[in-house]
């Protein structure tokens, strides 16, 4: 749409009145097990987390159907929930177990209980907005390096967003972002859409005229953190990516990564995962484990997580600072060799409608490869220019 000049309008449109179909990762799921109940925000709503005698992790609406005091200021109490206001015990499946005073619990006294699911380590819950439960072809798929010995822990990072949360997901399909963000240059980029998942597979290396972790101008190459703990600098000191990273959902991505160092192979998993607090803010969250490099001990391995952790928290600080300052684009004008952003879009809408009004395209298999080798030429161009005029 143009104005009377001819130039092309924004449309900013307006978030979903709705929040995504789909499991949504909380966090890692060992921190909840600390014998209190603890509070989010998502979902336009409170949620209460807490694990019974069992361990057994268990999400409830935050907010007493009583007279509405908070859950998450409770006590555990057995296998149920004590309300800090009048002592009403909720169970996990959202009844009223006791109330202490009284000599008997209404029949309809209950509050929502959110079904839940552990994975990789991580607590997830399923929201639904026509009230269905989850088919089993979209359970969250197993991290075996989550369980195995041969791996670092999980770090975690969080960072609240307030922005709606598609925009995280259009980095899917953002081929020259990684560039001018990230100070990466991207040798190959495809997507593949099909059903509930959305891949991106994608091979870098890194700029020599950015140092990656300050983002400052540099006259030689930097690359991530090694098992030594520093960074390498030098021109020979590029290192290479390959990343195949897949959302399992509307919120979960799972990438699978693969570091070139110098000859070493660093292997490591990064989960990139977001629930929605508003329509206008999401809480984003980011972890990685590491694969243990030859001679390293656990402690060792993760510390070696935590710094590569630090190095790619980076990068996600990189786009929320995009983010909050942008304006949603409902209507995106695109040039020949950007990504295909509205067909990702239109993968992404089947989560925000009611199953039945899928229609069949929107979640058959769609394939989409960006050739690089124009945009490599001219940032090559640039990188070439910069490090001539930085030489001393």
């Amino acid at each position: 749409m143009n104005d009377r000049n001819g130039v092309r309008s924004i449309d900013a449109g307006a978030p979903p009145a709705r929040f995504a179909r789909g499991w949504h990762c909380l966090g890692l799921a060992e921190p909840f097990r600390d014998g209190s109940p603890h509070a989010i925000e998502a979902f336009g709503t409170k949620l209460m987390i807490y694990a019974d005698s069992r361990g057994d992790l268990h999400v409830l609406d935050a907010y007493c159907r009583h007279m509405g005091g908070d859950l998450s200021r409770g006590t555990i109490k057995g296998d149920s929930v004590a309300c800090p206001f009048h002592d009403w015990h909720w169970g996990a499946d959202g009844k009223c177990t006791k109330i202490p005073y009284s000599r008997r619990v209404p029949p309809a006294a209950r509050t929502r209980s959110w079904l839940t699911l552990e994975q990789n380590r991580h607590l997830f819950i399923w929201h639904d907005p026509q009230g269905n439960p989850p088919p089993p072809e979209v359970t969250i798929p197993r991290i075996d390096g989550a369980y195995s010995q041969e791996w670092s822990g999980w770090t975690w990072d969080t960072v609240e967003v307030d922005a709606n949360c598609r925009e995280v997901i259009d980095n899917v399909v953002d081929m020259a972002h990684f560039f001018y963000i990230h100070y990466a240059l991207p040798t190959y980029f495809r997507n593949v859409f099909e059903g509930h998942i959305a891949s991106q597979y994608l091979d870098t290396r890194s700029r020599r005229d950015i140092d990656a972790e300050t983002g400052k101008t540099v006259a030689s190459a930097t690359g991530p953190p090694t098992a030594g703990g520093g960074a390498r600098n030098g021109t020979e000191s590029a290192i290479g990516l390959h990343s195949e990273a897949s959302y399992y959902g509307p919120s979960y991505m799972i990438d699978y990564l693969n570091y070139d160092y110098h000859g070493t192979p660093m292997d490591a998993v990064l989960i990139n995962t977001h629930y929605p607090v508003t329509p206008d803010k999401f809480v984003l969250q980011w972890g990685v484990i590491v694969k243990k490099l030859p001679g390293l001990s656990a402690e060792q391995a993760d510390k070696v997580a935590l710094r590569f952790a630090k190095f790619v928290g980076l990068g996600f600080r990189q786009d929320v600072e995009i983010w909050v300052h942008k304006s949603r684009v409902d209507n995106p004008l695109l040039c020949a060799d950007d990504g295909p952003v509205y067909q990702l879009r239109r993968w992404y809408d089947q989560f925000y409608l009611d199953v039945e009004d899928i229609p069949a395209d929107m979640v058959a298999r769609h394939e989409f490869e960006i050739d690089t080798s124009r945009a490599l030429e001219a940032w090559e161009a640039e990188v070439a220019a910069n490090l001539a005029v930085r030489q001393p």
